[in-house]
């Protein structure tokens, strides 16, 4: 009887053992599996794709249009491109087409597929006041006209800082349309509210818990003024950003560093599959 009792006790301490050791690698198992706040971020930072005010050559800043069936074609190519990469969070402008630009990408995604596309009117782009929805060409002559120089001579020469401040000095003249519009931004205006939208993009992904990824669809004018804001070396591609070009931005330890810039090889791998 002795013996039974002894041998029952034997069993029960060995299940007791293999219990603690299974709970044990169960809570390594949890522990190595759970998602950790970042050291580091980057941000996939896209231009939309290209909309019907593209196609048409008009000023489009605040204004808006849909994305065209080839523009779709293209940021879905630049989605396949990124499909593989892990977001936390993807973050677009308040605007129609750079909402539909994170979306189609969004919805490519292998790992973040399920993700909420979050707006910040911070990311818009410029906004050109009375000019909005005008042809190009008339911006663009009247400020060369202003300036007394030749259309090519502004166009060789114009910086996001120098155009964006041209068509403020401009709009202000428009007085009585400007009534009922929102003015035209000067340049400070612009890059003070596009490095808040990203410094709190930065500050809130840096606490929380994922891969250290992050989604941004903006606009071609912003990003680069966002770019050169962050960056004394930055300078903007003749022709300036591709419609669903990335441009990659890594953060650490409080700084920014700019890692690739109009990047076309989601697009392209994309569209390659």
């Amino acid at each position: 009887m002795k013996k039974s009792i002894k041998l029952l006790g034997v069993l029960m301490l060995g299940l007791l053992i293999v219990a603690g050791c299974s709970n044990g690698n169960t809570q390594k198992d949890a522990d190595s599996t759970a998602k950790k706040t970042p050291e580091e971020l980057t941000l996939y930072i896209v231009r939309h794709g290209k909309t019907m005010l593209n196609t048409t050559d008009r000023v489009q800043g605040w204004s808006d249009a849909v994305l065209t069936k080839a523009g779709e074609e293209v940021v879905t190519a630049a989605g396949v491109g990124l499909k593989d990469i892990d977001f936390q969070n993807a973050y677009s402008s308040d605007s129609g087409r750079a909402i539909q630009t994170a979306n189609l990408i969004v919805k490519e995604n292998e790992k973040s597929s399920d993700l909420k596309v979050i707006t910040d009117e911070r990311l818009r782009e410029f906004n050109f006041g009375t000019y909005e929805g005008d042809l190009n060409h008339t911006m663009w002559q009247d400020i060369a006209d202003d300036q007394g120089v030749t259309l090519e001579e502004f166009m060789k020469n114009m910086t996001p800082e120098s155009f964006a401040n041209s068509v403020a000095k401009l709009d202000a003249k428009n007085i009585e349309e400007a009534k009922v519009n929102w003015p035209a931004e000067d340049y400070k205006t612009i890059t003070t509210r596009l490095k808040a939208g990203v410094d709190d993009i930065v500050k809130k992904e840096m606490n929380n818990e994922g891969s250290g990824n992050v989604l941004i669809a903006s606009h071609g004018l912003s990003i680069s003024a966002l770019l050169a804001t962050l960056f004394d070396d930055y300078k903007i591609p003749e022709g300036g950003l591709k419609n669903a070009s990335v441009c990659t931005v890594k953060y650490k330890d409080g700084k920014y560093t700019l890692d690739k810039i109009n990047d076309l090889s989601y697009v392209e791998a994309g569209q390659t599959k």
